[in-house]
């Protein structure tokens, strides 16, 4: 009988790539080690303090810090708006807001650190006006919090800064754009989403296999169980844990490269800094987590044209502002097709989508050198240009450098409709 012949492929390949890739970690820290032991004379004393300082680094965590100046402009008991703008920023310029990936880490991952700040790109690359949300975690008062009240949220940042914005969406951030992008057209000037699925289902998305595994035919008893068992709450523990579970080889890689460079005081500083931000967890509101997982993740009604907000069908057609995609080559959360997938369902012109691909896995789309000096600073640099008051200005093409990209197929959209509900082209 073979245990795993209900098991997707894809989770079976990844329990063997995590597998293979933990051997190899192994095999690799035992050569690097010792071999740096023997040859620098290393005494018994000395490779216990190696010991010391490792198991120090890897379980000191403290709050991720921003790593640049800015000032709260507003704060809602689910989120903050911090203003990142440069000092001579113009007044009339349509400012930019990025939201930041929401799955159980701080919003800080805009603002990583010196060098690697998707904020301080766009302040330095034509978007003088920035501004980054912070999303707040869960508490007993806020447990209950819905798509809708983001979307609330969303509309009085765009009056807060004038009526118009351009949206910067990563990870969970950018279909939350989307859809409000969807809904508000008018409010937004140009759309850019990195890592984000809009597609849940295209290309070979893991997390899909395991959303499968764990809710057989859309049983969503595994999940709500997480959220009773914690008082309303999603805990971000949970979320670590299961990212963590996709790539365990990946956690160990780490740790043993950690202590085989435990005495290089630098490679310690770097990963103190990455794990400060990835070990530090926050929960998510219970019922905002099982709507994402039922109504994304499992049925796919964004992209099947199903989904409702705010008592409104989600129509990615009625989104016609520039768009930019971000994908990642070697993303396992987000599999390119998935981030694509945008420019067939929306009504922009071909010349108006511009597509980055960048030599990156998940995170490091958001916050890599390569991603923030090769790739972003093409995104900001047009999009601030079609952020001020002169057309002139404006590119007449965006950069399309997709180095996978499937062909753009726009299929047959479901009817757009207007207020009273009728059919309009």
């Amino acid at each position: 009988m073979n245990p795993y012949r209900n098991v997707p492929q894809g989770i079976v390949d990844s329990m063997v790539s995590g597998t293979i890739g933990s051997w190899r970690s192994l095999r690799q820290f035992t050569v690097d080690y010792w071999w740096n032991a023997l040859s620098t004379g290393a005494t018994p004393f000395d490779l216990a303090q190696d010991l010391f300082s490792w198991s120090t680094a890897i379980t000191d965590r403290e709050r991720p810090p921003w790593a640049h100046e800015n000032h709260v402009v507003r704060e809602w008991p689910i989120a903050r708006l911090r203003d990142f703008s440069a000092e001579d920023a113009p007044a009339d310029m349509v400012p930019t807001v990025i939201l930041p990936p929401q799955a159980g880490h701080d919003s800080s991952i805009v603002d990583f650190a010196e060098g690697q700040s998707q904020v301080v790109t766009a302040r330095e690359n034509g978007c003088a006006r920035v501004y980054a949300l912070e999303w707040v975690g869960a508490t007993q008062d806020t447990k209950d919090t819905s798509i809708d009240d983001y979307m609330a949220l969303l509309r009085e940042v765009a009056d807060l800064l004038g009526g118009r914005m351009n949206l910067v969406g990563d990870c969970q951030g950018g279909w939350l754009a989307t859809i409000f992008t969807a809904l508000y057209p008018e409010r937004v000037n140009s759309l850019a989403i990195a890592g984000a699925p809009i597609d849940f289902h295209a290309g070979e998305p893991l997390i899909h296999d395991w959303v499968r595994t764990l809710a057989p035919n859309q049983d969503m008893a595994f999940f709500r169980s997480a959220v009773e068992a914690n008082d309303g709450v999603l805990p971000g523990r949970f979320l670590l844990d299961g990212f963590k579970a996709l790539q365990p080889d990946q956690e160990l890689g780490r740790r043993l490269d950690l202590l085989t460079n435990v005495r290089d005081a630098r490679h310690v500083e770097r990963y103190r800094i990455f794990e400060n931000w990835f070990q530090w967890t926050q929960d998510l509101p219970g019922e905002f987590y099982l709507w994402v997982v039922e109504h994304l993740f499992m049925r796919n009604s964004l992209i099947a044209g199903e989904l409702v907000v705010e008592g409104r069908r989600v129509d990615l057609g009625a989104i016609d502002c520039p768009l930019f995609l971000m994908a990642g080559q070697t993303d396992h959360i987000t599999p390119p097709d998935q981030v694509w997938a945008l420019a067939d369902h929306a009504s922009t012109e071909e010349d108006r989508i511009g597509r980055q691909s960048a030599r990156a896995g998940h995170l490091g789309l958001f916050m890599s050198h390569e991603s923030l000096e090769q790739h972003w600073n093409v995104i900001f640099a047009e999009m601030g240009a079609l952020s001020t008051p002169t057309p002139d200005d404006d590119p007449d093409v965006l950069t399309d450098e997709p180095t996978h990209k499937r062909p753009t197929t726009r299929g047959r959209r479901a009817p757009r409709k207007d207020a009273a509900g009728q059919e309009r082209p």
